[in-house]
């Protein structure tokens, strides 16, 4: 009983500290929420501008119209619509690059926290030291390498780097070790079912908050990807997004006749924001409910 009253108490001290920080935890909260969203307010806004007000008007207030649609259309038919040849490409690059690193990191993952054979250390010790080389500092040996290759300048030469994701990989091993049951597992095996079979049906199931997890950082890291595809590209017709309006932003900004085509650099910006936005709110409902699950033990 009086553990009973000593964990009741605490908790009734924890509700009242929680009351009683909250108004400095709310504005702690609105503050960050604030540095967030207005440069995406910025951006909304300054996408509903001519080219004229938005050179001409503050950034956090609207122009003499709304142009929001006129802009929209403009960015899709600018060089023959170059656009969306980016967006396709960048939807190309997340489709193959992430799926297929969030795929192999599952696969591996398991592997590596299931099963036991002779270099396992040795692997787990090449990925710990894949999650702390920064990416950045291995584009131009990968670059020089798929130059060799005769792999630079095409769709290659962006997928296949973001297929390995070190950290995805050892984000779906620790979750292996703590969150699958090996007793269920053993039964399975007693039963007759393959490793396959045990895979696709019983482990991927299990490891769906982790995956998603891996899913989510390998959609954003390939969405954002930039420093990799400016080196290993040169043709437009192959750029991403980021490298794509880079390139327009430099046109519009940095020559000594620049376009008047920074509305347009802002338009294509935001239309880039929405669908990693999207799909995030789409994952992230699978994403809450698999952790919810994964914390109920029977």
């Amino acid at each position: 009983m009086s553990i009973v009253k000593h964990f009741g108490s605490n908790r009734s001290t924890g509700a009242h500290s929680l009351v009683r920080h909250s108004p400095a935890m709310l504005i702690f909260m609105l503050l960050l929420a604030s540095y967030s969203l207005i440069p995406l307010l910025w951006l909304l806004i300054n996408a509903t501008k001519t080219q004229a007000d938005v050179m001409s008007t503050f950034g956090l207030w609207f122009g003499h119209g709304f142009n929001l649609i006129d802009n929209i259309k403009e960015t899709f038919s600018y060089k023959n619509g170059i656009f969306a040849k980016w967006l396709l490409n960048t939807f190309l690059y997340v489709l193959i690059g992430a799926g297929g690193a969030t795929f192999l990191a599952t696969m591996a993952g398991y592997a590596l926290a299931i099963f036991d054979f002779p270099g396992k250390k040795g692997i787990l010790a090449t990925v710990i030291g894949g999650i702390a080389i920064p990416g950045t500092a291995l584009v131009v040996p990968t670059f020089l390498l798929f130059a060799k290759l005769g792999l630079t300048n095409t769709p290659w030469a962006v997928i296949l780097p973001s297929l390995v994701s070190p950290f995805g990989l050892y984000l779906v091993m620790s979750y292996s070790r703590t969150g699958l049951p090996v007793s269920v597992i053993e039964s399975a095996r007693m039963d007759g079912a393959g490793e396959f079979r045990i895979f696709a049906q019983i482990v991927v199931p299990l490891l769906s908050p982790s995956i998603i997890t891996v899913l989510l950082f390998a959609i954003v890291q390939t969405w954002n990807n930039y420093f990799l595809p400016l080196i290993m590209l040169n043709d437009p017709r192959w750029y991403p997004l980021t490298v794509g309006l880079n390139e327009w932003n430099d046109q519009a900004t940095g020559s000594s006749t620049p376009e008047p085509i920074y509305n347009l650099v802002i338009t294509g910006s935001l239309l880039t924001v929405i669908p990693i936005i999207v799909i995030f709110l789409m994952l992230q409902r699978y994403w809450e409910s698999g952790l919810t699950a994964g914390s109920v033990k029977q």
